[in-house]
């Protein structure tokens, strides 16, 4: 079987520096090559080689524009690319430029082949390196999944602590969280962790169902209980016997359907609609809102006994925006599963794609998330995830989120995550974002982020 070699783009439209590569290279190496900047971003969208050798001036009158644009472009791809950039000795200088955005390193010519082969073969080994951590990090985010859900932040490390305690009980539970943060999926965890694991789980969502047909739903009828009740049927309790009954929207329920759920809890019995005989049940119940249920309680449209009877432990889930990095967890989660639902083979987010992740609002939550990489897997014509694929919308109150205020947000987000892992001990996080001790002060200072508040 023929064994893969690691790939090497050359990039010059000095035809005899690209033959003399090729040349010295070609033993060791799988040697592709490009005379312009648009057939080398062919070739590395296609190819996605290891190392990019690129000239600086790609044209003949020696305009740098061209290569630096290559530059740009690669590392927007990826910004692990390990771009080596050549040069003459009359434009070192711009080769430092480069290495400023982005480029690994760079060589000058006349070319020196021994020099040039421990340059890419140090390069390929650190690529190699850092693939071997992305592989690592890919296991550890399936460890991080509790229940298949995946969380890492500290508000969802709460969370999953609280489940572990209240799971094997039968105390009712009310989750609160947005729209689209995972009250179900939260529900359905509790229920696969109890010892109800084996029964119905039964899920109802209160706010969906007409008024006037929710009763019968929940509770059941009798048969000629109302105008076209033909036989006996069951609701929701009853199908729920044994195991747990998720009530969603718990809110959105009149005030005589909640003194029914009150004397449930109270008494562990219901009677059907149109019935007089009470039913004995053994039910847990989980219910969820996405509203303020104190409110509701000040305005008369929630009760107060009902509320302490359901509120024996309360959840909080945390809005996506508020999760740091389990953002870029979950997209990459998401990713993978649209991948083999669509048979694509997207390999990862751009640069770009990554930054508005991360900045963007997401007021439709996990669920919002999903969707967007969802269409992105869809819509995505090359091998990685571009901003155009995601279709984000990035406002702030006076428009468009700009550049700078996206990169901000995204420095604030890394330095806090990492402080928040090193359980605030500078040193350590200072050390793994790459920077002195001095400067990761600077930032705190910059940011106006405590310390003490991530420990």
């Amino acid at each position: 079987m023929k064994i893969a070699r690691d790939k090497i783009l050359v990039v010059d439209d000095d035809q005899g520096i690209r033959d003399q590569l090729m040349w010295a290279l070609n033993d060791s190496y799988e040697v592709l090559s490009a005379g312009d900047g648009a057939r080398a971003m062919e070739i590395i969208r296609e190819q996605e080689p290891q190392v990019v050798a690129l000239d600086i001036s790609l044209s003949p009158i020696g305009q740098d524009e061209e290569g630096f644009e290559v530059l740009r472009k690669t590392m927007e791809l990826d910004s692990k690319s390990k771009v080596i950039m050549i040069t003459g000795n009359e434009t070192k200088h711009l080769a430092l430029k480069a290495i400023q955005m982005g480029a690994y390193d760079y060589f000058t010519k006349p070319i020196d082949l021994p020099e040039i082969k421990v340059i890419i073969n140090r390069a390929i080994y650190i690529r190699k390196l850092e693939r071997e951590n992305e592989l690592l990090t890919e296991k550890l985010q399936e460890e991080r999944k509790f229940h298949g859900i995946i969380g890492n932040c500290p508000q969802m490390l709460n969370v999953f602590d609280i489940v572990d305690r209240v799971a094997t009980t039968n105390a009712t539970v009310l989750i609160y969280g947005e729209s689209g943060t995972g009250k179900e999926v939260m529900a359905r965890a509790i229920h696969r962790q109890s010892l109800r694991k084996n029964k119905p789980f039964t899920p109802i969502n209160c706010g969906a169902i007409p008024e006037n047909l929710l009763e019968s739903e929940l509770f059941g009828y009798e048969k000629g209980a109302f105008t076209g009740a033909v036989g006996r049927r069951k609701g929701k309790f009853e199908l729920a016997d044994g195991g747990t009954l998720f009530l969603d929207e718990i809110a959105e329920l009149t005030l005589a359907l909640q003194v029914k759920i009150l004397r449930f809890l109270q008494e562990r019995e219901i009677e059907r609609v149109g019935g007089r005989e009470p039913i004995e049940l053994d039910v847990r119940i989980i219910a969820a809102t996405n509203k303020n249920l104190q409110e509701e309680m000040e305005k008369n449209t929630f009760r107060e006994d009902l509320y302490y009877r359901l509120s024996v432990v309360s959840i909080s889930l945390p809005p996506l925006r508020d999760r740091g990095e389990d953002i870029v967890l979950l997209a990459n989660s998401f990713l993978s599963h649209f991948n083999k639902e669509y048979g694509k083979n997207l390999k990862r987010y751009s640069t770009e794609a990554l930054l508005q992740l991360q900045t963007y609002k997401w007021p439709g939550n996990v669920r919002e998330l999903e969707n967007r990489v969802k269409r992105a897997v869809i819509m995505a014509r090359g091998n990685l995830v571009v901003p155009e694929d995601l279709d984000l919308q990035l406002l702030e109150k006076g428009g468009r989120l700009t550049l700078r205020q996206a990169k901000k947000k995204l420095e604030r987000n890394f330095i806090r995550e990492a402080l928040i892992r090193n359980r605030g001990n500078i040193s350590r996080a200072a050390r793994e974002l790459a920077i002195s001790r001095a400067t990761l002060y600077d930032l705190l200072e910059k940011h106006q982020i405590d310390k003490e508040d991530m420990k």
